[in-house]
């Protein structure tokens, strides 16, 4: 320590300490330096980016972050009952954060390991009676002879098959959309079957046919919503075809289904509703549900994340789903929102706020529970369609392509 006398003041300074902040500053200047320079010199996949951090950012629940605030103000405390209100624990959360693997959803531990694991990822936004991370909505890929004409199953149980192209009733519906057509059905996975009617067919993965598919189911949803007022068109393009016929993958379905959309978009300009109907690959235990004594088929609502205006979607599907719920109890499975990498993470959605894709039964149903719920999905959307036309109803302008 050296002292200074000036006038009547003495200055100490103590050059250990001078030298201590000096060698702090210097080694917290290279560490920061060394960081950055390890993180830069990563190859891209391992380097940290927007996406990572909000990655990371999704698996702290908004549940924790409102029992943050309660700390501060206990009134927040009463929406949760007494055994919830204690706050996680740090570590669980760091650990979380960090690794994002969830002791509560299992996927995580094997989810970056497996090839084709991701077919089973997806967020539960709204979780049906009985849905959870085991049994939701599968995407599988049919093996490639599946889809060839000529290696078609033999069909059986199809003699007792009704026509379902005509009108059902006589009565004419209170409400009317007299000559427009404002919902448009379609279909990407256009031959996706129903094993009871595949002979031979043991593999979900297979049931797979050209002529009796969910365009049988989509002729249901046609006929019950028009009997109902609302006019709807189909169309029943082969993509399935059309990707055989190009050499294009099962992946790239969606991208073939897109123009089609974007076509009825340009070509009627009162279309509302862009509905894109498939079948599940899960088995009948996970599909089927019972109401007042009769055997329906479920329905699941996906949404895809990756564009800016999900939330639109997500929002009509979940007034879709809880009023399904309230009238038909045990019908919907949820509202399942799926991005990343297997699969495709849009679904055409993006075109407008009014699409939607929903999964009709799975491999083990009946036309027969089929048709019930297309009758009940028909009364449902018909209820919501005529209080959104009361409201806000107007027709949309297609989007740009991309």
């Amino acid at each position: 320590m050296r002292s200074y006398k000036a006038s009547n003041y003495v200055i100490a300074i103590n050059m250990s300490t001078i030298l201590k902040g000096m060698l702090i500053f210097v080694v917290g200047l290279l560490s920061i330096f060394s960081v950055t320079g390890i993180l830069t010199s990563l190859n891209p996949e391992y380097r940290i980016t927007s996406n990572s951090l909000n990655q990371a950012a999704s698996n702290v629940k908004g549940e924790v972050l409102y029992k943050i605030l309660a700390m501060e103000n206990r009134s927040f405390n009463q929406v949760f009952p007494e055994e919830e209100r204690a706050l996680p624990g740090l570590s669980s959360i760091l650990f979380q954060v960090a690794t994002n693997v969830s002791f509560e959803d299992p996927r995580s531990f094997l989810g970056r390991e497996l090839p084709g694991f991701s077919i089973f990822d997806g967020d539960i936004m709204v979780a049906g009676e009985g849905t959870d991370f085991t049994n939701m909505p599968i995407e599988s890929v049919p093996p490639p002879e599946a889809l060839e004409s000529g290696n078609e199953a033999p069909l059986k149980n199809v003699s007792d098959l009704k026509e379902t192209n005509q009108k059902s009733g006589d009565v004419a519906p209170p409400l009317s959309t007299g000559k427009k057509k404002t919902v448009l059905l379609y279909f990407t996975h256009t031959r996706e079957s129903y094993l009871p009617y595949l002979e031979g067919v043991t593999n979900p993965d297979s049931a797979m046919h050209s002529k009796i598919n969910v365009t049988r189911v989509g002729d249901m949803v046609k006929q019950d919503l028009e009997d109902l007022g609302i006019g709807t068109s189909i169309d029943k393009t082969d993509v399935i075809q059309n990707l055989n016929n190009k050499g294009l993958d099962y992946w790239a379905a969606y991208q073939e289904s897109r123009p089609l959309v974007q076509a009825a978009m340009t070509s009627n300009k009162d279309l509302l509703y862009m509905v894109d109907i498939h079948r599940d690959s899960q088995r009948r235990d996970v599909t089927t549900g019972t109401i007042n004594g009769k055997s329906y088929a479920k329905l699941a609502f996906v949404v895809g994340e990756e564009h800016p205006n999900y939330e639109k979607n997500l929002q009509v599907a979940t007034e879709l789903h809880r009023r399904l719920e309230s009238k038909f109890k045990g019908i919907s499975r949820g509202v399942i929102a799926k991005k990343g990498s297997g699969t495709n993470g849009k679904f055409n959605q993006d075109l407008s706020g009014n699409a939607m894709l929903i999964e009709f039964g799975g491999v083990d149903n009946t036309f027969e529970e089929l048709e019930r719920t297309a009758e009940a999905f028909a009364e449902v959307f018909a209820d919501y369609y005529w209080q959104a036309e009361k409201v806000d109803h107007a027709p949309i302008t297609p989007a740009v392509s991309q």
